[in-house]
């Protein structure tokens, strides 16, 4: 029997949906291997968060509360994260592929001397008990299996909503643990003096509930601009392919797909994207897909839940006005 072990992050006040999702993929993957799942979680005044956790799936919740842990930063996390592995030895270690993770993860897995796979879109067991870590590799063009055979624990950061969340069982029981933080002087280098809220719409991308993103069919930057006005009708956030990327008609920030972000909103608003695999599974858990392309074998119909066969820059005006008229 092999823990596998979810390091949740903090976000909002809360915990962060991928933190969730990757509970709720250890708990599957615990239970096809007759393993346990344990939640390691670090900030201040966060023991609440323990059968919030627990609730979701985690057979054990360790909490590493201490004021130093408020804030994210690099070196007090790295030290007490890697002093938890070090003494419990756990045989797998996820955490979300945030800017926190992607950040986190590399720092611990050097001073374990273990193996780490970043970005992961997806995760198994195999028959000799490894880990299998897929994620897209040779420039987005094909997806690879990786495992760390030789040593431990085994780590991978997966990306944001490509797991969905797990189900919320009310009488779930579990063990609480709070641990001891110790930190050294030279982990305080850096000072939390103000948190600004960041204003850029990517950030809100993958938590969004409605998503319009504009292909290479938008034609122009010009004509991509009112996706803007779509979106802000909606109440939703724009994303993009990589096509309207290299035209340079918005920042790669908001890239979907595979070498981009991963999306599942309620709404997909596709607005000129042919469909090509590498930006689908970006978008693919989406629960309504509506489509909008002038060529009506376009792959992107596929995925389609509605779609619309017409030139993209006469159906948002249309769109537009309806909703506004509604």
């Amino acid at each position: 029997m092999h823990d596998i072990w979810v390091v949740a992050e903090l976000a909002g006040g809360g915990l962060a949906p991928v933190s969730l999702q990757l509970l709720g993929k250890a708990r599957q993957l615990a239970d096809q291997s007759g393993g346990r799942v344990i939640v390691f979680v670090m900030g201040h005044e966060i023991v609440p968060l323990g059968q919030e956790l627990i609730k979701y799936g985690a057979d054990e919740v360790i909490i590493g509360d201490h004021p130093e842990l408020a804030f994210y930063r690099t070196l007090p996390y790295a030290r007490v994260m890697t002093h938890i592995l070090q003494e419990r030895r756990p045989n797998i270690v996820l955490l979300g592929a945030t800017s926190q993770g992607r950040d986190l993860a590399p720092r611990v897995a050097a001073r374990l001397q273990t193996g780490l796979t970043a970005d992961c879109l997806d995760l198994s067991i195999n028959e000799e008990g490894l880990l299998v870590q897929t994620k897209p590799s040779y420039g987005d063009n094909v997806m690879v299996d990786i495992v760390i055979p030789e040593h431990r624990p085994q780590m991978a950061t997966v990306r944001p909503n490509v797991f969905p969340l797990p189900e919320r069982i009310e009488d779930r029981k579990g063990k609480i643990t709070s641990v001891t933080v110790n930190l050294e002087p030279d982990d305080l280098k850096t000072v939390v003096k103000e948190i600004i809220d960041e204003k850029h719409e990517a950030s809100r991308l993958e938590e969004a509930d409605v998503v319009v993103c504009g292909g290479r069919g938008m034609g122009s930057k010009e004509n991509f601009e009112q996706l803007y006005v779509l979106a802000d009708a909606l109440g939703g956030a724009v994303g993009a392919t990589r096509p309207a990327v290299d035209e340079n008609w918005i920042d790669d920030s908001y890239q979907i797909g595979q070498s981009g972000k991963m999306v599942a909103p309620k709404l997909f608003i596709a607005c000129g994207v042919s469909g090509a695999v590498q930006f689908t599974v970006g978008m693919e858990k989406s629960k309504i897909v509506v489509a909008i392309n002038k060529d009506a074998s376009a792959p992107i119909f596929n995925f389609a839940t509605y779609g619309i066969v017409g030139d993209v820059r006469e159906i948002i005006p249309a769109i537009l006005q309806e909703i506004t008229t509604a």
